[in-house]
Parts: C-alpha cells; sequence; structure tokens
C-alpha cells in the first residue's frame, strides 16, 4: 500500500513562491498518475493539477494555470507543486492524491479518481 506525505507549506506574501513536495513510500508509485488538490475553510476541495505516471502529461486547474507547475521524480518517488505569484485566494490545504486502483491511468481532475490521499499541508498567503 502506497503511503503519501506532503510537505513544504506555510505562509508566504503574495507574489511570493513555494515548491510543496509529496513523498510516496512502495515500488508501485511509477505506476500511479498523481494529482495535488486543495481545500480552504468552508470550500469543497478543489482540483490544482495532475500529473500522468510517465510524467509526459499535465493537467492544470485555470485558477493556476501559467503559475503552477507539477512534476514527479520517479527515482526518488516525489511529485512536486511549484508554486508561483501566488495569491491569497491560494490559501489551502493542499493535499497530494494517487489513482492506485487504475495502474497506468491517464489525468484526471476529480477527485473521486483518486483513492489515496495524504493528509495535507497548509499554505497561508498573506496579502
Amino acid at each position: 500500500q502506497v503511503q503519501l506525505v506532503e510537505s513544504g507549506g506555510g505562509l508566504v506574501q503574495a507574489g511570493g513562491s513555494l515548491r510543496l513536495s509529496c513523498a510516496a513510500s512502495g515500488r508501485t508509485f511509477t505506476w500511479y498518475t498523481m494529482g495535488w488538490f486543495r481545500q480552504a475553510p468552508g470550500k469543497e476541495c478543489e482540483f490544482v493539477a495532475t500529473i500522468k505516471w510517465s510524467g509526459n502529461s499535465d493537467s492544470y486547474a485555470d485558477s493556476v494555470k501559467g503559475r503552477f507547475t507539477i512534476s514527479r521524480d520517479n527515482a526518488k518517488n516525489m511529485v512536486y507543486l511549484q508554486m508561483n505569484s501566488l495569491k491569497p485566494e491560494d490559501a489551502a490545504v493542499y493535499c497530494c492524491a494517487a489513482r492506485s486502483k487504475v495502474p497506468f491511468a491517464p489525468v484526471a481532475e476529480l477527485s473521486g479518481d483518486y483513492d489515496l490521499w495524504g493528509q495535507g499541508t497548509q499554505v497561508a498567503v498573506s496579502s
């Protein structure tokens, strides 16, 4: 069973940058398409970005396109989310997720397509 642990959250000023990391355990990580989601207080879980198991395809929410970049290092069992030009509305708990029940799956933007979730890392953005 793959386990996911996020890190890299914190407090940053608007316009600043953060790099979130998601460490995955287990040998089959390289089979799984991964995603980042976020949830702000009082709001539903929101898709942020997804990257295919092979790393050669990705997709972003319109709200972060051009500012955020998702990447993965399969040799290190890691997924990253580089966040630039942060805005106060980006503040949320960010979670990484894996499509472990569908190996070698395409990218997906629905939270229901993911079956493994990390605990999340808090991102706060001051204006």
